[in-house]
């Protein structure tokens, strides 16, 4: 039986846990963020599932979750911020919001990210963009797992690549995709019930386009910015001799350079007309995301019971008061 939970309640069990594990205060509540909202907006593969793995990482002393974070200042618009082996939760937020502010005194911003981790959803972070005005881009590296086309053996990973746009309503455009055939987190969910998978390495998604658009997000995440390339960057779950080295890249564009806001959304809208009439079962990318956040704000976060009691073994072993249960 599914079991639901008040946001800021799971929030702060999240926050407690990983201080108790060792995250220093700013990593804990980043990871908690990011965690609760993709609980909220049915990503819950990219939820919960994923604490017991990122203590172990931390306990193993592969993920510095108490270290410090430097940007460092490439040009006008430009940055680029080493996350010191920390939380890629935290990496990734500190540079869209670096980026956000970039973009508002430049137009555009751009922060690269070395030197990370697993970073989650891509669509939270183009959020925190079109929350402000601004269309978002977030991309992330990976451990490779993905065969180049035409290739026998995995040379890149399934490189999310996320873009958001603002939309008057609040509901926000918000596009978030693996570059591959199938995801990583669905192949383990496949694993996990039985479900057949595919042998060896994944396939990126539509052959030579897929390939190309990963090979853009190794790029810009990975070579320019330093991080770890193809090999360079481990697995989370299977590797525990170093931290990730994943890199990310935010880009924010302010939209209010380009047009008035107002105007925007008159023509964004005419668009989304459009693109209604088009057919009955048309939806928006994030559209079903944003009903599901609606309905865990009203209701509770609905949390898969079995994965939550592996939680409340960590919380009862950390000695995490567990109130409002």
């Amino acid at each position: 039986m599914t079991m639901r939970i008040a946001a800021d309640v799971l929030d702060g069990f999240i926050r407690d846990l990983f201080q108790d594990a060792g995250a220093g205060k700013r990593q804990a509540e980043a990871v908690a963020r990011h965690l609760v909202w993709c609980e909220m907006v049915g990503r819950t593969n990219f939820g919960i599932e994923r604490i017991p793995i990122l203590v172990k990482r931390i306990k193993a002393g592969v993920l510095a979750a108490d270290g410090e974070m430097k940007f460092e200042r490439l040009g006008e618009s430009i940055e680029r911020l080493d996350a010191g082996g920390g939380f890629g939760f935290d990496a990734a937020e500190r540079a869209m919001e670096r980026a956000i502010d970039l973009a508002a005194a430049a137009g555009i911003g751009v922060v690269g990210v070395r030197n990370s981790n697993f970073f989650g959803a891509g669509a939270f972070y183009v959020n925190m963009a079109a929350q402000r005005g601004m269309i978002g881009f977030a991309f992330s590296n990976s451990f490779p797992k993905v065969v180049a086309h035409g290739g026998l053996k995995p040379v890149l990973g399934t490189n999310p690549f996320a873009f958001g746009a603002p939309r008057q309503n609040g509901d926000h455009l918000l596009f978030d995709m693996a570059t591959s055939a199938m995801a990583g987190s669905t192949v383990r969910e496949h694993v996990a019930t039985g479900k057949p998978v595919p042998e060896g390495a994944l396939q990126p998604f539509g052959g030579a386009k897929g390939f190309g658009l990963s090979l853009l997000v190794e790029i810009l995440a990975g070579v320019i910015t330093g991080a770890g390339v193809s090999h360079g960057v481990t697995s989370m779950y299977n590797d525990f001799s170093r931290s990730g080295d994943n890199g990310h890249f935010m880009l924010a564009l302010d939209v209010a350079r380009w047009m008035g806001l107002d105007e925007y959304y008159a023509r964004f809208e005419a668009l989304v007309t459009m693109i209604k009439a088009s057919g009955d079962a048309v939806l928006l990318p994030g559209e079903v995301r944003w009903q599901n956040y609606r309905e865990n704000l009203a209701r509770g976060i609905a949390l898969d019971p079995e994965k939550w009691k592996e939680i409340m073994n960590l919380l009862r072993e950390a000695s995490v008061e567990l109130v409002n249960v």
